[in-house]
């Protein structure tokens, strides 16, 4: 199976022949899986898998020095609790303190990502969209989040949307780019299809759901329906395309299902953090509660474990 990311820009969809979605089919895959239960050995393997694609965030106005150097230090750090846990995948933090995030995780094989093009509203003109982009990748992010036009795409202006993630994908130059399409706000299952074949032709590493900055944010029904996108992509082309859920996902065993549907929807191969990523910050907790509770019987406090 091919291992590069999405190739360089191609053309915009054509609207009109995006698929229709099945409400009811995908809702309901989505409860079937929602009932499988997970034995032990395959419990603890898949947690600390999940543990490995989580994305640690903080993109607060009070953001400072000290509080990304904190959660770069848990980011290297989750094996203190429990020998053999690996490190997550990123920490995510705004463009001002991607330096702060880059020196404070060395060598340590943790990505920088970083929000652009004015995150979470996306309202500013495209110049300070680039020249946000651009700032962040040149203080050394690894990975570029950003968030489409949505007012133009509630508008219809698909073309505009299509040429904006282009122009911000190339201005990414070698950082990955994750578009995010703020799932909550598109209203229909349709819609979350139409922007994620937007998103994958104009050249998107990753499609992710939502900014974790609205409710409803990451859901299993509309990661299925990106996932197909993804697939319907991969079988067209022969390219894979990276999917990244944010927001809402807390729970361990949910971490699981969605790990499952991935798996049986794309293959084995999106079971890995180049391809598969959670926003998720208080997932981590979470799962190093359960894995400490299959390691020796008892549950931590929550308070044992730091936060973000």
């Amino acid at each position: 199976m091919a291992t590069k990311t999405a190739a360089a820009p191609v053309r915009m969809p054509d609207p009109r022949t995006t698929p229709t979605i099945d409400q009811v089919g995908i809702e309901e895959r989505v409860a079937r899986i929602k009932t499988r239960s997970i034995k032990k050995e395959t419990k603890v393997q898949g947690m600390k898998l999940a543990l490995s694609m989580i994305d640690l965030t903080t993109l607060e106005g009070a953001d400072t020095d000290h509080k990304v150097q904190q959660l770069c230090y848990k980011a290297m750090h989750l094996h203190d609790s429990l020998p053999g846990l690996p490190t997550v995948a990123a920490v995510c933090v705004y463009p001002s303190l991607v330096k702060v995030a880059k020196k404070a995780l060395g060598e340590s094989g943790v990505k920088v990502a970083s929000v652009s093009t004015a995150f979470p509203s996306g309202q500013a003109p495209r110049k300070v969209k680039l020249d946000d982009t651009r700032f962040a990748v040149n203080e050394g992010a690894d990975e570029i989040d950003m968030v489409i036009s949505r007012g133009k795409f509630h508008n219809g202006e698909y073309t505009y949307v299509f040429d904006e993630i282009a122009a911000i994908k190339e201005a990414c130059g070698d950082a990955r780019l994750k578009v995010i399409l703020e799932t909550g706000e598109l209203g229909t299952y349709d819609k979350v299809r139409l922007a994620s074949d937007i998103a994958i032709a104009a050249g998107a590493d990753f499609i992710k759901t939502s900014t974790g900055k609205i409710n409803p944010a990451a859901t299993m029904e509309v990661t299925l329906v990106m996932l197909h996108a993804i697939r319907d992509h991969y079988l067209r082309t022969g390219k894979m395309i990276a999917m990244k859920p944010a927001g809402g996902i807390r729970k361990s065993k949910e971490a699981l299902h969605y790990l499952m549907m991935v798996k049986e929807e794309l293959g084995p191969e999106w079971l890995d953090n180049h391809w598969f990523r959670f926003g998720a910050s208080s997932l981590a907790n979470d799962i190093l509660m359960q894995l400490q509770k299959e390691a020796d019987g008892h549950y931590q406090s929550a308070d044992y474990f730091s936060l973000d």
